[in-house]
């Protein structure tokens, strides 16, 4: 344990180490991201919801893609870039990357508190389904944790995977709805199977929830709200759980030979 929160420490504050704004830059760089997307998406190119809490939605969105490709991109880096502290200390190799995961969940956490803050000025409607969020958020570690795992022992053997990982990453931002309404492809019935899909996406699922028990229950749908099969509705969340063993599998059975291939 006391390893991990070290190990948490010393990466939170490397990430920052050197730059003027340090430790702001994990509220600023999500900032300026929303207000890019926010400029060209819901100014100019118009999409929009027909809700008063799409900015506010966008912004909570950016946040929560934020940490999960910033989680599994790091997580999945960090057992070869940790490679020489293998090598010189025997702990547990998943510390290494639940402890750059949980960076980034820190970072998570300081943004939603923005998100939270910037809420009361956009109309968002704070209602007792705010207990949820750490749920939700507790999911959206799981599945970033579980890619995290899995792609770190695959980086360990074929560097492609990175390469490969930052093309998936920006299919999957297109493929949830964090900058366009889910709204923009339900309104067209020919396409109201694809929305459906969409929410099944793991990811997908967790955002809008977040949104949804944090923002406005009226105006952000939810896979429940969607789809009216409960079985059907509870695969994303068993996809979540199914993801992190595979994650725990695969990395447990190649752990040991970490240090000797590095």
């Amino acid at each position: 344990m006391v390893v991990f929160r070290e190990l948490v420490k010393t990466d939170f504050q490397l990430r920052y180490q050197g730059s003027f704004l340090g430790m702001l830059w994990s509220v600023v760089k999500p900032l300026m991201l929303f207000a890019v997307m926010y400029v060209v998406f819901v100014r100019f190119l118009k999409f929009t919801d027909g809700t008063p809490t799409f900015p506010i939605s966008l912004l909570c969105g950016t946040c929560l893609w934020n940490f999960f490709s910033e989680s599994t991109s790091m997580g999945m880096r960090a057992i070869v870039d940790r490679g020489d502290l293998l090598r010189k200390i025997h702990f547990p190799n998943y510390i290494i990357v639940a402890s750059t995961t949980m960076g980034s969940m820190i970072s998570l956490g300081i943004n939603l508190l923005v998100v939270i803050a910037f809420g009361f000025f956009a109309h968002a409607h704070y209602t007792w389904r705010v207990l949820l969020v750490p749920f939700n958020i507790l999911q959206l570690y799981i599945i970033a944790l579980g890619f995290a795992l899995l792609l770190g022992t695959l980086y360990v053997y074929f560097r492609d995977v990175a390469h490969i990982w930052e093309v998936v990453l920006q299919a999957l931002f297109y493929a949830t709805p964090i900058i366009y309404p889910i709204s923009m492809i339900t309104k067209n019935p020919e396409f109201a199977w694809a929305a459906k899909i969409i929410m099944l996406n793991p990811s997908t699922q967790v955002i809008m929830d977040v949104r949804h028990n944090l923002l406005s229950p009226e105006y952000v749908p939810t896979v429940w709200t969607m789809i009216n099969n409960p079985l059907i509705n509870l695969l994303p969340y068993l996809a979540s759980i199914i993801l992190l063993w595979i994650g725990v599998t695969v990395f447990r059975k190649n752990s040991a030979k970490f240090a000797e291939v590095l």
